[in-house]
């Protein structure tokens, strides 16, 4: 349906539509042409096209967040969650594009022409080149293909779980990292953060068992550092610690006693463990109001905030 077809439904001109669909001010429509112009439009289901409004405008209320091919949990979906919730406040609408594939991001943003886009990872520096030439601007990217908007200091998180269990007494370190491929950079920058820890602290090369989330997993994994004389397991994330909690109550341990457990994220269900969980938080609502920050200081014609120096943080519970 086009605004024509509005018009002829209503028995008025297309200028007309056009300024009751578009609410222009100092016009002399009577307030009965005007409901008569809205009626007709909720009747033929019509929407007006973004593209045109953002011609007609000159900019976009649109700002596409790029989300390289993660898995969505509840950290990037709290992040997100402020994103959207910081940027509302500036009437702008957050469309979140998640990577599969190999389509280009320009056919995306060809097509719902973005004011602004948000890349959690970096873009390639032709698709960063080519966004700026169409007057969209980049957000988390120095338009080299360096650097991205949310860069987390995942070394530190694997040195301060390692560092709490060598606090309380633990003698051999497990690591148990995910079997997911998609974030396997994150759990290799951790896990090097741990062996750091490991060697400073006098300790063995952690023991390092892909660990799915589901119970038998965490049984095995748990099997196998029992094995190997391992009482304190440092795992990539909650969800991960998660299983291996369930493995050890499967193997009838106690924990801390005989198996301390650490996670990442501190997700919600993490105080409701049993144990509840010790975990790292990593600040992830303040990074989402940073992310907003720069967004909307790019709109501004502003220089981008300072970044946070939030560090990832201990959350000490019965765990560990």
């Amino acid at each position: 349906m086009t605004s024509a077809d509005v018009a002829r439904e209503s028995g008025v001109s297309r200028t007309t539509v056009s300024y009751v669909l578009n609410g222009t001010a100092g016009t002399s429509i009577s307030e009965a042409t005007r409901r008569r112009v809205l009626e007709a439009a909720e009747r033929l289901g019509y929407a007006p096209s973004a593209a045109a409004r953002t011609l007609r405008s000159g900019r976009s209320d649109l700002v596409l967040c790029v989300l390289p091919d993660w898995p969505v949990g509840p950290v990037v979906e709290t992040m997100l969650d402020h994103l959207a919730d910081e940027l509302a406040e500036r009437e702008l609408s957050v469309l979140v594009h998640h990577v599969r594939g190999e389509r280009p991001l320009s056919h995306l943003w060809r097509t719902v022409t973005p004011r602004t886009v948000v890349g959690l990872a970096p873009f390639e520096p032709g698709e960063v080149r080519a966004m700026r030439q169409a007057g969209i601007q980049v957000v988390g990217d120095d338009g080299a293909g360096r650097g991205a908007a949310m860069v987390d200091p995942q070394p530190l998180i694997g040195r301060l779980q390692a560092e709490r269990l060598a606090a309380r007494g633990c003698r051999r370190v497990g690591y148990a990292t995910t079997d997911d491929p998609r974030v396997a950079d994150f759990a290799e920058r951790r896990l090097a953060g741990v062996r750091a820890a490991c060697v400073e602290r006098g300790l063995s090369e952690p023991v390092v068992i892909p660990v799915r989330v589901d119970p038998a997993a965490g049984a095995e994994a748990v099997a196998a550092w029992m094995q190997a004389d391992v009482d304190g397991v440092a795992a990539y994330n909650d969800d991960v610690a998660f299983a291996v909690l369930a493995g050890a109550r499967a193997a009838g341990l106690a924990v801390p006693a005989d198996l301390a457990v650490i996670g990442v994220d501190d997700v919600p269900l993490a105080a409701l463990a049993s144990p509840p969980l010790t975990t790292v938080t990593q600040s992830i609502e303040r990074e989402a109001s940073y992310l907003a920050a720069c967004v909307l200081a790019a709109l501004d014609g502003e220089d981008a905030p300072p970044r946070p120096r939030d560090a990832p943080a201990l959350v000490e519970r019965d765990s560990a």
